[in-house]
């Protein structure tokens, strides 16, 4: 079990004991602030356990908990308990192992077809490092080298389209070093002259690899950003 399906039972032990313990199942709208947050802790606890735990069964988690704040005995011994808890870490962690390799197999593919195709459309280059790039303003004036800071705007989509950052969502350029940034963007930038605007579709290894970033960048994820160069910092 994840951290935040942990965090999650502590969340719905809150609510518990907030509410009577040896009393029946609420029906009625909670009215009170106590009442009302009992049950906010309670139904948020029971998303994220749903989501994030795999299926439980809710009559003997709540039976559980009645038993820990009764200071009972309950249905297990504790080190049943420790023996089961480890056993279904394990399990867990091998069908999370397991969804995540075949997501990135399946990304995997899917950016490799698309490069392929989109290499033999009109306007895109291929550098030696697979980065395909597409003009779609021209700039003047000097290209940034690896070692310059950078001030840019930028869109970052997946193939599906999904936008999972912008400079605009955030509110501002994007200043950084041009080194510290994925391989896609180093070398892509120094294609640039200030005020060009380029289109790269950066493989995942020149991206994330394998490792999947929160949100929504999955493992082996092909990117499509939109870059605009606004300046290299230091210079005039």
């Amino acid at each position: 079990m994840r951290s935040t399906a942990l965090s999650a039972l502590v969340l719905l032990a809150l609510a518990l004991t907030a509410c009577n313990q040896g009393g029946a199942a609420a029906t009625a709208a909670p009215g009170s602030l106590e009442e009302r947050a009992s049950y906010a802790l309670g139904f948020s606890a029971g998303q994220q356990l749903s989501s994030q735990a795999g299926e439980l069964d809710v009559d003997l988690l709540v039976a559980g908990l009645r038993a820990a704040f009764a200071g009972e005995a309950g249905l297990m011994t504790a080190d049943e308990i420790e023996a089961t808890m480890m056993e279904y870490q394990q399990v867990a962690m091998a069908a999370e192992n397991e969804r995540r390799g075949a997501e990135a197999e399946e990304n995997r593919v899917a950016g490799e077809a698309f490069l392929a195709d989109n290499a033999t459309k009109p306007g895109i280059v291929v550098t030696d490092s697979g980065l395909q790039y597409e003009v779609l303003q021209e700039g003047s004036g000097a290209s940034p080298m690896a070692s310059d800071e950078v001030t840019v705007n930028y869109e970052g989509r997946l193939l599906d389209g999904t936008v999972f950052d912008s400079s605009e969502r955030n509110g501002r350029p994007a200043t950084f070093p041009l080194n510290q940034v994925i391989s896609g963007w180093t070398e892509g930038l120094q294609l640039m002259q200030v005020g060009a605007r380029y289109r790269f579709f950066i493989p995942s290894e020149l991206a994330y690899g394998p490792n999947p970033r929160p949100g929504a960048i999955g493992p082996n994820a092909t990117l499509v950003f939109d870059v605009e160069l606004l300046a290299i910092n230091g210079q005039s």
